[in-house]
């Protein structure tokens, strides 16, 4: 059952009165409102991608433009309510607005007010630009799924060890690279160590480069080397992020919640947690909700 706030509950970062309950509706998952408004908010976002992907279509866009523009209105409007009421209720609204979910809520609202403030952006920016920022909608999804909370965390953990086999693939198709542009040369489309570079990056991806090709037996001979060593090393950084992810789960039993810092906006701290992760602040006691 929640209880109460108590004086003693109080601090100086605890957020009170209406602002508390934007806050744990917006921010928090873990109560039926907050629950109910992440499943809106995630089918807006993904509505209105599916809209800007059918508006890309000519014949679609033809047929269908004045129901295609309203609706982007209606997205629009809807999301700039929703950054508004973020900035609300945080206790560092600038903090929020700088931050990676601040500035893709941003990018998500700001190419239908700039065609509107701007009728002349079509000289200035193309309409494949604005399009590109409606994309960025689709990033906010990753705000209400922990499974790319352990990703991120995951590929953090391993980033040094994923920083050094990159150098290491760097090294070998460079390389390469030269030594293919010594054995064929210009003559059979290599002209320079860069373009050959470049064709042993695509070669090691497995990728292909149609344009150039070795044609001399070494060259041939150092393209299959290659070939076969992508195998290879397209294994290497899935088997570091899976490792890292592996050992996340073998340590102590973590319950996931999505309880946040009111100062720092940090969020997945346990139940019975006193302070938060990352800034050290006190934490508002947890008031959470049955779901059902």
């Amino acid at each position: 059952m929640p209880h109460a706030p108590s004086a003693a509950d109080a601090s100086p970062t605890s957020l009170q009165g209406w602002r508390l309950r934007l806050y744990t509706i917006i921010f928090e998952a873990d109560t039926r409102a907050g629950r109910r408004f992440d499943v809106a908010l995630i089918a807006l976002i993904l509505a209105s991608v599916a809209v800007v992907v059918a508006d890309s279509v000519p014949h679609l866009q033809a047929r269908w433009h004045g129901a295609f523009w309203a609706a982007e209105w209606v997205f629009t409007l809807l999301f700039t309510a929703e950054y508004v009421a973020r900035l609300l209720c945080v206790r560092h609204p600038l903090r929020y607005a700088t931050s990676f979910f601040g500035v893709v809520d941003l990018l998500a609202l700001l190419p239908t007010y700039l065609a509107l403030l701007l009728p002349e952006a079509h000289v200035l920016i193309d309409v494949r630009v604005l399009r590109l920022l409606r994309i960025f909608r689709i990033f906010k999804l990753t705000a209400y799924m922990t499974e790319y909370s352990s990703l991120a965390q995951a590929l953090r953990a391993s980033r040094r060890k994923i920083i050094v086999f990159l150098s290491a693939v760097l090294m070998i198709v460079l390389v390469m690279g030269t030594l293919m542009y010594v054995v064929e040369g210009p003559a059979n489309g290599f002209g320079s160590i860069p373009t050959a570079v470049y064709w042993a990056i695509t070669t090691m991806t497995t990728v292909g480069f149609g344009d150039i090709t070795p044609k001399t037996d070494m060259g041939r001979f150092i393209a299959s080397a290659m070939m076969l060593l992508g195998w290879g090393t397209l294994a290497v950084p899935t088997g570091i992020v899976t490792a890292e992810m592996a050992s996340q789960k073998g340590g102590a039993p973590q319950v996931p919640t999505t309880r946040t810092c009111h100062e720092c906006l940090t969020e997945g701290h346990l139940p019975q947690a006193l302070y938060c992760l990352h800034c050290g602040v006190r934490l508002p006691p947890w008031r959470q909700e049955a779901l059902s």
